[in-house]
């Protein structure tokens, strides 16, 4: 493979020289050895070998979300279901608005920003209050106040 051969829309999906790819063993391989370099350009690394991404935005996508009640406290809890297929606790404090107002949040132990698609937008919007000042917006989790901060 050569550089940029492999790219991931928006939308989070990936595609070889033009061709959606689809397959779930494979997109598995990539997302486990997919990486960040120093200069925070997406590569995978397998063995020996790097392979660049033309990533239009992030590699992770943000499909759903969900709020559950921990068994052990009671206390509240939201999920993120990433387009890996993967499911997290979403870090709160790591929720941002970016350009165009795109939401996005920290995922893989902090490691990589992931994009809110429009559907997990409107799930979390939910749960979204506004500030008395209107200013500001944040989310009200067991008693705290997760402010989204803007860039």
């Amino acid at each position: 493979m050569e550089s940029s051969e492999i790219k991931i829309d928006k939308e989070g999906l990936w595609y070889y020289r033009g061709a959606h790819m689809f397959r779930k063993e494979i997109l598995c391989i990539l997302f486990e050895h997919l990486k960040i370099d120093e200069c925070g350009k997406y590569l995978i690394e397998l063995e020996e070998e790097r392979y660049y991404l033309d990533v239009e935005d992030t590699a992770f996508v943000v499909a759903a979300v969900y709020k559950t009640k921990l068994p052990d406290d009671g206390r509240d809890r939201i999920d993120v279901i990433l387009n890996d297929d993967s499911c997290e606790k979403l870090e709160m404090d790591s929720l941002h608005i970016g350009e165009d107002n795109v939401l996005y949040c920290r995922v893989k132990e902090g490691r990589f920003s992931a994009r809110f698609s429009r559907k997990s937008y409107y799930q979390l919007a939910e749960f979204i209050e506004q500030s008395d000042n209107g200013n500001n917006f944040f989310i009200n989790l067991n008693g705290e106040k997760y402010f989204i901060n803007s860039n």
